[in-house]
């Protein structure tokens, strides 16, 4: 295997400071990707698991439902891995305080990347996949959040590096390339993305992943940019027909390995190597998916059906309430009068009733602005994003 197969390390001078920095080769590459028995076995399991995966979905009354809450798990754990100190339960938590007034930088960061993530898949429904697109979510990542002195929206225009917080280049793990390098790199990424591909889609995926965090163009977000680049991929290049598949989760579990895998590619042209990490954790995540949303169906079944039992007449509004705590499993008087369209006290009668199915909890004891928690579905949710 050539070890400059991805690309070569140049010797960089800035001032007395002697550095290298890492100049990519276009994709796709060359030698092309050989497909050894592994390799092939890890692509078809992937394959296999995807089309589990939207057989679950076609299964789901409402999708959408599922997709949003889904969204904001994965926008999660995606900020996670860049030091965000929030969980599902502060996000979930916070998102009408925000609306409120009341700030967190670490809640809004999480915020958002589900901004950006809604939007580019708005947008990648009319417009394909490009630099252009990419600076426009990246800018939405970094409105009002550590980060948004870093040039949101464009490219950086000067060097930047990888490694612990605080690290000097001298002491980088990784240098991506030059400016100008980096903008003929980029140049050549945008080409692939709208050539033919060579490989089925997954592999596509994931040299367009890598070959992404390669170049790292941002001064910030590029890991959150980078991952969110896999479900545009992924649902553009129709492997799944919804949102719903992340690896964020995997690539937390598995931090020190995903960072490995990459720099084999850079420094031993390893391309095979991450590819088969690419493709476990995408069979790995479409199983934990599939597992989920069994488990949120027979949730949601069981809860309907205590629900008609406890009813001594038909509910349209409480069924339709409990409907919508899939999308907003926190919730006050207020929100369900909104969300329903029903006045504050068959809102509130609702609630009472809801609660003392044990259906709702509420935590605070307060006897205004109380919120219920639907704490059987958070705690599904949850797996995964707790500190």
């Amino acid at each position: 295997m050539s070890n400059d197969r991805a690309g070569i390390y140049i010797n960089q001078l800035n001032g007395d400071l002697s550095y290298n920095a890492f100049i990519p080769k276009p994709l796709p590459p060359n030698p092309p990707i050989k497909f050894d028995s592994e390799l092939t076995n890890l692509l078809s399991e992937a394959d296999r698991a995807i089309g589990r995966l939207d057989g679950v979905l076609n299964n789901i009354p409402n999708p959408d439902l599922f997709v949003m809450m889904y969204v904001k798990k994965e926008a999660v754990l995606s900020s996670q891995i860049e030091g965000t100190q929030a969980s599902l339960s502060d996000i979930l938590d916070k998102e009408e305080d925000i609306l409120s007034g009341e700030k967190s930088n670490d809640v809004i960061a999480t915020l958002n990347y589900i901004n950006a993530m809604n939007y580019g898949m708005e947008r990648i429904k009319k417009f394909p996949l490009s630099l252009r697109l990419i600076r426009e979510i990246h800018q939405r990542l970094l409105v009002n959040v550590r980060g948004h002195e870093k040039e949101p929206g464009e490219f950086r225009i000067g060097q930047n590096w990888v490694g612990p917080q605080g690290c000097k280049l001298a002491e980088a793990a990784y240098v991506p390339p030059p400016v100008h390098e980096m903008n003929e790199a980029l140049g050549e990424l945008e080409k692939y993305l709208h050539a033919q591909k060579v490989y089925p889609a997954l592999i596509e995926c994931g040299l367009i992943h890598a070959q992404f965090e390669t170049i790292h163009p941002f001064l910030d977000g590029n890991g959150r940019i980078g991952r969110l680049l896999i479900t545009f991929l992924l649902c553009t290049g129709g492997v799944i027909a919804q949102p719903l598949l992340y690896l964020s989760y995997y690539f937390k579990k598995n931090k020190q390995a995903y960072y490995e895998k990459l720099m084999s590619v850079r420094v031993d042209g390893n391309w095979e190597g991450w590819l088969k990490f690419f493709l476990k954790g995408i069979s790995e995540t479409s199983e934990n998916v599939v597992g989920l949303s069994n488990k949120i169906l027979d949730l949601k079944k069981s809860k309907e059906e205590l629900v008609r039992k406890s009813m001594r007449r038909s509910s349209i509004n409480m069924m339709d309430l409990l409907e919508k705590l899939y999308v907003h499993p926190v919730i006050t008087v207020n929100k369900a009068s909104e969300l329903c369209d029903i006045s504050y006290n068959a809102a509130k009668s609702i609630i009472k009733t809801l609660e003392g199915l044990n259906l709702l909890t509420e935590k605070s004891g307060k006897k205004r602005d109380r919120k219920y928690y639907f704490k059987e579905y958070i705690d599904l949710l949850n797996e995964g994003t707790s500190l």
